[in-house]
């Protein structure tokens, strides 16, 4: 009855019964597909009920909590799993409208073993998904998920007696007093709180205030349309957004939230926006001097200051490059017992005794102002600026197909280490060495690097580039790395460049 049906189309009998699913919509740790093209309501119940299945024979205790971005959709969609769930035998404890680290938190705050909330992230309105997860703190990886896909694809979902409902009232509220704690500042600082109209407008403000931060203003009305821009504090579109309201109001910093509040962006005092790997390198600087001889694991597309960090190395810091993806991110740091976790994407993961491992762009952001609060004698454009100095882009994201970009990169990065083996050069500077552990890292013998990988989220290849030398440098290591990317005819436009 579940199993999805192989020719179902919109405007049809059949689309308002039968399940529609594309397998390309389970991806690497978050289901995510274009709604209703790539999957209906009917498809959505599929997923539920795989899910629930998935839970049974793993053995997990048959309890979900679940939540829902601010979409006008999103509440459909979760209805609709709702209802697979409760097929499967589960007790879902729906908290309502929630960010995604309300949603990780209610896990621990619930005492429950699973959750599920759906959510696009900050992929644009006409995109659905779900974040996942039965391990706290915890969410699905590609063996998770490869299993969830044959389930519900397979029509392998089975029917279970005792499942329920119940809505939970009161989730928010402990979750806004659990980011608080007994914090409050004693420094005066003036922050722009920049939501891009999406879910943690309903957060981000009224925490600012309850800490004593003022809050100036920066699209903070909820509204699914995103009349703005799109909320994704890695686009330079809203992070120049921030930077003209720091400017304008005379602000000590800015901070951004993405459409699930799941990630923070940072720019400082004089609008120079700080790409979060750096931010990162902030971060640890300061957590190292509490905490000496903590391990921080960075992604592959972050700065290669993490390695190299004077500052760090004197506190016997230890660093660990890891794959791009919350869910790996996240994985990694409890394997290493690690104190925090950074993505150049603006994920963060803090851990005991700081967080509890889950990215939470709300948690990032009350630990930055109490990292201020401790650094009362400084801007945030100093920290910036006792970095030492390097030259990125931002993470850029040439199109390619779901169907064909692993396929692509795996020629790209067969031309690249080619190109080590053969001893050429990128942008004049041999290649040191090529890491693989998530696409090519192009590593050259000064240090700089470029990097090229496949979206898991969207049909994209990610391409980062950094020089520790100038911006002469930077755009030659982007142009010969890009050269090889364009030898592959099905990759397309980039959606930014620098």
């Amino acid at each position: 009855m579940y199993k999805p049906a192989v020719k179902v189309t919109q405007n049809t009998w059949e689309f308002l019964r039968d399940p529609m699913i594309s397998p390309t919509g389970f991806r690497e740790y978050d289901a995510r597909w274009k709604y209703p093209d790539e999957i209906n309501l009917p498809g959505i119940t599929a997923l539920g009920l795989g899910l629930g299945t998935q839970m049974r024979r793993r053995g997990i205790t048959p309890v979900i909590a679940v939540g829902n971005d601010y979409r006008y959709y999103s509440l459909s969609i979760k209805n609709a799993m709702v209802v697979g769930l409760i097929q499967a035998g589960i007790h879902v404890k729906d908290i309502g409208p929630a960010v995604s680290p309300m949603a990780y938190f209610s896990q621990f705050y619930l005492d429950v073993p699973a959750v599920a909330m759906v959510t696009a992230s900050h992929n644009p309105n006409g995109w659905t998904g779900v974040k996942m997860g039965f391990d706290r703190p915890l969410t699905h990886g590609p063996q998770e998920m490869s299993e969830l896909r044959d389930i519900v694809l397979n029509g392998e979902g089975e029917t279970h007696f005792g499942g329920r409902y119940e809505f939970v009232h009161g989730v928010r509220e402990a979750y806004l007093k659990d980011l608080v704690g007994d914090f409050k500042m004693t420094r005066k600082m003036k922050v722009v709180c920049a939501t891009g109209n999406g879910t943690a407008a309903a957060f981000a403000p009224e925490l600012f205030e309850r800490i004593g931060v003022e809050v100036v203003p920066s699209h903070n009305d909820l509204d699914y349309t995103f009349p703005n821009y799109n909320p994704n504090p890695e686009a330079m579109e809203m992070l120049h957004d921030m930077a003209s309201s720091v400017k304008d109001s005379g602000a000590d910093f800015a901070l951004g939230f993405d459409g699930d509040g799941d990630r923070c962006g940072v720019v400082d005092d004089e609008g120079e926006e700080i790409f979060a790997d750096k931010v990162g390198v902030i971060m640890a600087r300061d957590l190292v001097k509490i905490y000496p001889g903590s391990t921080f694991v960075a992604d592959v597309k972050s700065t290669g200051i993490f390695a190299s960090d004077p500052e760090l190395q004197r506190y016997d810091a230890k660093i660990d490059y890891w794959k791009t993806g919350h869910s790996h991110m996240k994985r990694r740091v409890k394997e290493l017992n690690a104190l925090a976790g950074f993505e150049k994407s603006g994920h963060y993961f803090l851990a005991e005794p700081i967080g509890r491992g889950y990215d939470c762009g709300m948690r990032v952001a009350v630990e930055i102002c109490k990292l201020m609060d401790r650094n009362s004698n400084s801007k945030m454009s100093d920290l910036r600026k006792a970095l030492p100095r390097t030259f990125s882009t931002p993470t850029m994201s040439p199109y390619c197909s779901d169907l064909e970009k692993y396929d692509v990169l795996e020629r790209i990065v067969k031309k690249l280490l080619s190109m080590n083996e053969a001893g050429e050069k990128i942008a004049d500077q041999s290649i040191r060495e090529v890491v693989t552990v998530n696409g090519a890292r192009v590593i050259l013998e000064n240090g700089s690097w470029g990097l090229v990988r496949a979206s898991s989220n969207t049909p994209n290849l990610v391409v980062v580039c950094e020089s520790s030398e100038s911006d002469k440098e930077l755009r030659a290591i982007f142009s010969d790395i890009n050269t090889v990317i364009q030898t592959e005819p099905s990759v397309g436009e980039y959606d930014q460049t620098f």
